[in-house]
């Protein structure tokens, strides 16, 4: 592990912390594929993923490097950017298919791949203050690497708006199209957090997997689909051993 993101196992919670603070913590790709690989290997025995940010703000987005002065950078061929870019969906994909859900606890600004992160977060808690924004449209970059990160979390129309006007949206406004979860009050991110996250830790594990199982798939299938799905998971689950004090 790098010293870039901190990770701690802390009994079934594991504590994963973006720590360039002096950065914004902004990411590498080297962390981006850091970051995959830390959410999509971690243990049975972790039940729940916190992921947070050090310093004044979660995540001012990718930290993009700039040629050497002097040097004329060609544009990378298509197939070589695509692969250079695999980090990005990687880390995406491993917060989706983690059996344990991953809460984001954020505090001033997640921009980008950090507004990117906050989506693809199964729970994100903000700050009063927080705010929300993808620039990619500003800085002349079309968009879509981004927007896959949304495409499973929030309705078309705001996720369209926020994407052409390139808007930074307020704690409140990023709940009401549910990009968030639930804005903490002044001063209370870190009890608001660590109080969600103990319930979490007390919900037998079938169960707290059971949820984010379903959650993941149902979206996708036709509502009979989901009927019989649901029907099955909630006959297995809550007949198993597992669920009678056995945590």
């Amino acid at each position: 592990m790098s010293a870039e993101i901190d990770v701690k196992q802390d009994g079934a919670l594991l504590r994963v912390t973006l720590n360039r603070p002096n950065e914004g913590n902004r990411f590498t790709d080297a962390m981006a594929k850091e970051l995959g690989e830390i959410i999509g290997t971690v243990s049975d025995a972790t039940r729940v993923i916190l992921l947070s940010g050090a310093g004044n703000d979660f995540c001012l987005g990718r930290a993009m490097m700039s040629p050497t002065a002097g040097a004329t950078a060609a544009a990378p061929e298509a197939l070589a950017l695509r692969r250079q870019n695999e980090v990005i969906f990687n880390a995406y994909g491993a917060f989706r298919r983690s059996h344990a859900p991953v809460v984001a606890a954020v505090q001033g600004k997640a921009l980008g791949f950090g507004c990117a992160l906050t989506a693809v977060a199964d729970i994100t808690v903000a700050d009063h203050d927080a705010q929300f924004a993808f620039p990619e449209t500003a800085h002349g970059i079309m968009p879509t690497m981004a927007m896959s990160s949304m495409v499973d979390r929030v309705a078309l129309k705001p996720l369209m708006y926020m994407f052409y006007s390139a808007e930074m949206l307020t704690a409140q406004e990023a709940l009401g199209i549910g990009l968030v979860s639930k804005v903490a009050a002044g001063g209370s991110l870190h009890a608001t957090v660590e109080g969600l996250v103990a319930k979490m830790l007390a919900i037998a594990p079938p169960a707290l997997f059971g949820v984010k199982e379903f959650a993941r798939a149902a979206r996708t299938m036709d509502a009979q689909g989901a009927n019989d799905f649901a029907r099955n998971l909630h006959a297995t689950i809550n007949t198993s051993s597992e669920m009678r004090g056995k945590h």
